[in-house]
């Protein structure tokens, strides 16, 4: 009996043994895999990135490419509510704001308003700008302006001013 005894002691400690190995074993083997997982987090979003790039580059060559980008003053004269951008007076976009959107032109941000493509040579872009203006008066202005399309990508900037001098916005156009 007493070597029973030992015999179950010893598998006892043994199987106590085997258990407390086989945790550190999972524990390794869990970190071992949870880092795996973070590997292959990184890989696919390096692989998305890169997708995004080549899609890019697929669809807007720069050879036809265009962008036009918005930005805007302190908005003292002029309070944004919609834009409309027209190609060689075909409309590309038409942009109704948001009030959060609005606040973040005012603290500085550029929002990529359109980017397409078009042929080389001389093309009109106009933009069309809708909102409250000086005296809360509803308030419509455009601007407009001619660019040569070459076999670059072209990049233009649309941008509301306030100017203090005439208390009223100013629109401008031009090329980056």
């Amino acid at each position: 009996m007493n070597s029973l005894v030992k015999s179950i002691c010893l598998s006892l400690i043994l199987f106590c043994g085997f258990s407390a190995a086989q945790e550190g074993a999972n524990t390794d083997n869990d970190a071992a895999i949870e880092q795996q997982i973070q590997d292959l987090k990184k890989q696919l979003i390096s692989l998305n990135r890169d997708l995004f790039i080549l899609e890019e580059d697929l669809l807007f060559p720069s050879s036809t490419q265009v962008a036009v980008y918005l930005s805007m003053d302190v908005g003292d004269y002029f309070k944004l509510d919609s834009v409309e951008l027209k190609i060689d007076n075909k409309t590309v976009t038409h942009y109704l704001y948001t009030d959060r959107q609005i606040d973040a032109l005012y603290r500085g941000g550029v929002q990529r308003l359109y980017v397409g493509n078009i042929g080389s040579g001389e093309h009109e872009i106009s933009a069309f700008f809708t909102g409250i203006g000086p005296e809360q008066r509803e308030y419509k202005r455009a601007v407009a302006m001619t660019f040569d399309k070459d076999s670059d990508a072209k990049a233009l900037a649309l941008s509301v001013v306030d100017s203090t001098i005439k208390h009223q916005p100013e629109f401008k156009a031009t090329e980056l």
